[in-house]
């Protein structure tokens, strides 16, 4: 499989050319950046049953190597990275949970300060109409709960709103949101926070799996600054 992919930001363009290459239980993922940059990515599963091995390195950085090692259950899922230099970050998370609720942990571990530079916690709950979540995130200094729900008199679409607590800054953010479904190809969503920051997009499918989305972006309250516009377009055979 073969990819490419551009960027234009203030006159200067960005892009990758990335390949995969699959063979029996091992797939793997090369990327060339304009940058010169090369990332490699190996991924082994069935070495042991429900769990599955990822190992990774960008040249010309030979300190940006990982190793990682995922292991899968019916009920819960662990994941372990450990960085290839002398004294490595170790990446560690992990899931627990039914359907109808789930926990999940994650924390990152240098070894050569020995200390915790992340560590954040979650729970979702799932209905088949609604889904409320609670995170606590930026090592307890950030605090989100969202809960989305859909509505049938949104043609399958949802409303969603968020509270965030940022409890260094004293600072808080409300924002609401929804989702239509024009027709079963056209799907138009709107945000909008309490800082006056609203959002919207639309995405239609060209053929299956295949989309294009407009997108953009505006202060309300300095309407004299420029919108913020974007495109993307996501082609798949």
């Amino acid at each position: 499989a073969l990819a490419s992919n551009i960027v234009n930001k203030g006159g200067l363009s960005f892009g990758d050319v990335a390949a995969q290459y699959k063979h029996q239980n091992a797939v793997v993922d090369f990327k060339l950046d304009t940058e010169s940059n090369i990332l490699t990515t190996l991924t082994i599963t069935d070495l042991h049953p429900s769990a599955k091995t990822v190992a990774s390195f960008k040249l010309p950085d030979y300190n940006s190597g990982k190793l990682e090692v995922q292991y899968f259950h019916e009920h819960a899922t662990v994941a372990t990275a450990v960085g290839l230099k002398k004294s490595p970050a170790v990446d560690f998370s992990a899931t627990i949970g039914t359907p109808g609720i789930a926990f999940g942990a994650e924390a990152s571990y240098v070894t050569s300060s020995g200390e915790f530079t992340k560590y954040n916690a979650g729970v979702n709950m799932t209905k088949p109409d609604s889904n409320a979540s609670v995170v606590l995130a930026d090592k307890g200094d950030s605090l989100k709960v969202s809960y989305l729900h859909h509505l049938n008199q949104l043609n399958g679409g949802a409303v969603v709103g968020e509270i965030a607590r940022k409890f260094s800054t004293n600072e808080n953010t409300l924002t609401v949101g929804c989702s239509y479904l024009v027709d079963p190809h056209t799907l138009v969503k709107a945000k909008l926070n309490n800082h006056g920051n609203l959002g919207a997009l639309v995405q239609h499918e060209l053929r299956p799996k295949s989309f294009l989305t407009i997108s953009g972006a505006f202060d309300t309250k300095a309407l004299e600054k420029t919108p913020k516009f974007g495109l993307a377009l996501s082609l798949k055979p």
